[in-house]
């Protein structure tokens, strides 16, 4: 190994009973919960602009795949990515400004809700394109593939994206070329307000996947500890070489697709329905019942997480915008002086 070669850290170890794992999702999940809750706040107040989509009721997706990838593997997220870079370890302040456009936000306070980004964590954006990020994830893939890196790409999308062109493509590529993709589509039924079973004849994703000759299968997303199992078995396939893996992670986004969207497609009692499996709820429940979690323990995460949040949005709030004068930069390659 060169001096320059970083040394590879090894995928987290598989949890046990004894490394307090579980409550620790619980806390990932509840974090991004209650950070978007304040973002809804702080939209309505209109101290959040532009467009926000939210992720509540998607959290044990974020969470259990990224507890299933290492530092130094890639992520590729959507529009609605406030809980995948949450996840991913991205400071909750450095969003927060991004959200407020400051410039101390993990993309300068110049992208917003939609464009997160942080080079430093391998988290290679948020994208505004229905589908935009699976090409760019294919590239990483073959990158690290060319360059001998045992790394794993992790592309999020939804099911709106797997009826465009570019997953196709990129599907078709990645299982040719052996690629080390692991393609996660989030399946909450609705590409924006349209149905699922309104939009495709056949509404089993990963079978259709499947027929690209990829290991592809459907996952419970609001099971957080499902969505973790299903994701290292995944990883490890894609990381011991046998190309890439597809998960079908069917999942239900709570509120409307937007801040903007009346949410009028969508029958009332189908949400109701949805939230019964709320995935923050159903694991609390279960780390009740094996005595893992007791009410003061909850009431002492829900305080860090508050805290924590409020911390964020002062940060924000006290952060420097962007001076005029330097609005220009980044649109343009500088003009570099003649010798």
């Amino acid at each position: 190994m060169s001096a320059t070669t970083p040394a590879r850290r090894k995928p987290k170890a598989r949890p046990t009973k004894q490394t307090a794992h579980t409550p620790a999702l619980l806390a990932s999940m509840l974090r991004i919960r209650r950070f978007e809750e304040r973002c809804v706040e702080l939209y309505s107040a209109a101290r959040i602009r532009g467009f926000m989509h939210l992720y509540i009721g998607e959290e044990a997706v974020a969470v259990g795949v990224n507890e299933a990838l290492t530092e130094e593997d890639a992520v590729v997220s959507t529009y609605r990515e406030h809980g995948h870079a949450l996840a991913r370890g991205v400071p909750a302040d450095a969003i927060m400004a991004e959200m407020f456009g400051k410039t101390t936000g993990c993309s300068r306070g110049r992208g917003g809700s939609m464009h997160l980004f942080d080079a430093s964590r391998r988290f290679y954006g948020g994208n505004a394109i229905v589908g935009g990020g699976l090409p760019l994830a294919a590239g990483l893939a073959l990158a690290d593939r060319m360059t001998g890196r045992n790394q794993v790409t992790c592309c999020f999308f939804g099911d709106g994206a797997f009826a465009e062109g570019e997953f196709h493509e990129t599907a078709n590529l990645a299982a040719l070329w052996g690629l080390p993709l692991l393609l996660v589509c989030e399946n909450n039924l609705y590409a924006m307000g349209t149905a699922l079973d309104r939009a495709q004849a056949q509404t089993d994703l990963a079978m259709r996947a499947a027929s690209y000759g990829m290991v592809s299968w459907a996952v419970d997303g609001m099971d957080v500890l499902a969505v973790e199992d299903a994701a290292r078995r995944a990883a490890e396939g894609v990381r011991a070489g046998s190309g890439p893996h597809f998960l079908e992670m069917r999942t239900y986004r709570f509120r409307a697709h937007s801040m903007y969207d009346p949410d009028r497609y969508r029958d009332k009692a189908e949400i109701e329905r949805w939230k019964e499996s709320d995935p923050i709820e159903q694991l609390a429940v279960r780390l009740r019942r094996s005595g893992e979690l007791t009410d003061k323990a909850l009431a002492a995460l829900e305080q860090r997480v508050a805290a924590e949040i409020d911390a964020a949005v002062d940060s924000a709030e006290h952060a420097p915008e962007e001076p005029v004068e330097d609005l220009l930069r980044y649109v343009t390659s500088p003009v570099e002086e003649a010798s």
